[in-house]
């Protein structure tokens, strides 16, 4: 199933994408698609039933706001350098266990949302990236199975960053990470039971219609799998959490000066296999 949620910031309601590429409202039966919703199998069951029966009212095709994909986020866990070519490109060392820093909740807006340049900033970054959505509460995974069998769903997210703020400024990486806006997610959370492999989808984003990334979660040094069972010996991930797994070469951070970081007016658009396409226009703060 593809869920997404549709409407006003702050006032979205759930609604799913069917096989014609109808939108269809959900809200009669859930109130949202959040953590709640992917815990509970027969809630799940109901609204697949649903949609398989046809019966689900349209909503208005002309193209209504599409907000992130899931309500009430718990926490976000980001992989940094989870790809060979982006270890490669910034002169990092290849990792010997996953770099893990956190996103906060507040920093997610919707696939198609305005993003905003943080003021003082002049490296603001873009990076597309796969993510997880959990759900069902995982603690201290054995096998990659158990893993996978934790996640909900997948969905995309834009890593947006401010390299000087997250890599000049001291201490840890948040400074750089946790600006506002720096975390469109969507446009749909599409049920893991769609996507046969996550090792094998196409990453690709676009400033101002150049191609700057172009890549697969094949090149992931860890794996979806392996970063679900590492993260749950550290932390409870609970259902609703959201990992942001790494993104590939191709960052502004890895081009030669000048580095062609983003400016206002900018427009960045990013597409993962299955998982829909993001625009957004970048505007100062």
């Amino acid at each position: 199933m593809k869920l997404l949620r549709v409407g006003p910031a702050g006032a979205e309601r759930p609604a799913l994408l069917d096989h014609d590429g109808i939108l269809r409202d959900l809200s009669g039966l859930v109130p949202d698609i959040d953590g709640a919703l992917l815990a509970d199998e027969s809630a799940l069951a109901t609204v697949r039933d649903a949609a398989q029966g046809g019966a689900l009212p349209v909503l208005d095709q002309s193209g209504p706001r599409i907000g992130p994909p899931l309500g009430r986020i718990g926490k976000i866990v980001c992989i940094g350098l989870n790809y060979h070519d982006h270890a490669v490109e910034t002169g990092a060392p290849i990792p010997a266990e996953p770099v893990v820093f956190m996103k906060a909740a507040d920093t997610v807006v919707g696939p198609d949302d305005t993003v905003l340049i943080p003021r003082s900033s002049v490296k603001t970054d873009w990076e597309v990236e796969l993510a997880v959505v959990i759900g069902r509460t995982a603690r201290y995974l054995e096998t990659d199975a158990e893993a996978l069998a934790a996640v909900a769903g997948y969905t995309i997210a834009h890593d947006v960053s401010e390299r000087e703020f997250q890599i000049e400024r001291g201490g840890q990486w948040d400074k750089g990470k946790n600006c506002e806006t720096f975390n469109p997610l969507g446009p749909w959370l599409v049920t893991a039971d769609e996507i046969a492999d996550p090792q094998g989808l196409t990453l690709r984003l676009w400033v101002n219609g150049e191609l700057k990334q172009d890549s697969s979660t094949a090149n992931q040094i860890f794996p979806v799998a392996q970063v679900v069972r590492y993260l749950s010996r550290f932390m409870t991930l609970h259902p609703g959490d959201v990992i942001n797994t790494g993104t590939p070469a191709g960052v502004a951070l890895g081009q030669p000066e000048p580095k062609p970081y983003l400016r206002a007016g900018d427009v960045v658009e990013l597409e993962v296999t299955g998982l829909g396409r993001q625009r957004q226009v970048f505007k100062n703060a």
